[in-house]
């Protein structure tokens, strides 16, 4: 159910601390007793060149899986492929995400697939709101790309409701490619941050509410869960079969610490 669940976001706000310690803390993850959980590290284009000076002091024994974000725009993808194939030895792309226009139409998907291998994932994250939403979410999947679902951030409008993941999951559950989760799941189970007083998703919910979607019972009262026991037990209760079909829908998500995934699944008895 966890595997290569949380990818590290570590470099991304809120507190983004300083390469050198995101480079240190990934590496002690990857060689630790649970790296089955860790996925890619997150990395701007804009920072690409600062993580590569900073592995290349490190030294890693593997190249480090890595997932490429687009903050300078598509225009910016082939030079920053470029360095990374020139640096082999340190880092090995998994994916390229990257924000979709505010109109996902076919010229730019078919870009996207242009700039970007195939035998590397593309993630694409149609802008939320409007009615032409959840059809650019299956314009994207059209295109053998990933959608992205931002779960938060720096306004509680940011947030989207129950009710609007309901909507994104009834659309993902039908689409031959699986969804990845970004910014905001920063704990297990729904509540309310104490950052900032807004109420957030748990990825916790999110795996659930996604079994549910499959099985055709309640998402909406899954996501709005705050009973972290009750999810749990539910999530335990999920036979390989149907944790697999979970796992094929909802890939993963960026968490921005490496430790607090593992110890709050931990304390809720599922590691």
């Amino acid at each position: 159910m966890f595997a290569r669940l949380v990818d590290d976001a570590s470099l991304f706000p809120p507190g983004a601390p300083e390469v050198p310690q995101v480079v240190t803390d990934h590496l002690d993850a990857r060689g630790g007793a649970l790296a089955g959980l860790l996925g890619p590290i997150l990395c701007q284009a804009s920072r690409l060149a600062e993580l590569i000076t900073e592995l290349a002091k490190a030294k890693p024994s593997a190249p480090v899986p890595l997932s490429l974000v687009c903050d300078t725009g598509l225009g910016g993808v082939p030079k920053a492929l470029s360095i990374i194939e020139g640096r082999q030895e340190l880092l090995a792309l998994r994916m390229v995400e990257m924000p979709a226009p505010s109109d996902v139409d076919d010229i730019w998907l078919e870009r996207v697939s242009e700039f970007v291998p195939e035998d590397i994932i593309r993630v694409v994250e149609p802008r939320r709101g409007g009615d032409g939403w959840l059809d650019g979410i299956r314009r994207v999947a059209e295109h053998g790309c990933w959608p992205k679902l931002r779960c938060g951030g720096q306004t509680a409008e940011s947030v989207p409701s129950v009710d609007v993941v309901t909507d994104f999951l009834a659309v993902a559950a039908s689409l031959d490619v699986p969804f990845k989760a970004t910014t905001g799941l920063h704990t297990a189970v729904r509540g309310t941050d104490p950052e900032t007083g807004f109420t957030t998703h748990g990825f916790l919910n999110l795996l659930v509410a996604t079994a549910r979607s499959l099985s055709g019972k309640d998402v909406r009262e899954a996501l709005a869960s705050t009973d972290g026991a009750a999810l749990a037990a539910e999530a335990r209760a999920l036979s390989d079969d149907a944790a697999n079909a979970v796992r094929d829908v909802f890939a993963s998500y960026g968490a921005r610490s490496l430790k607090d995934p593992v110890v709050e699944l931990e304390g809720l008895g599922l590691l």
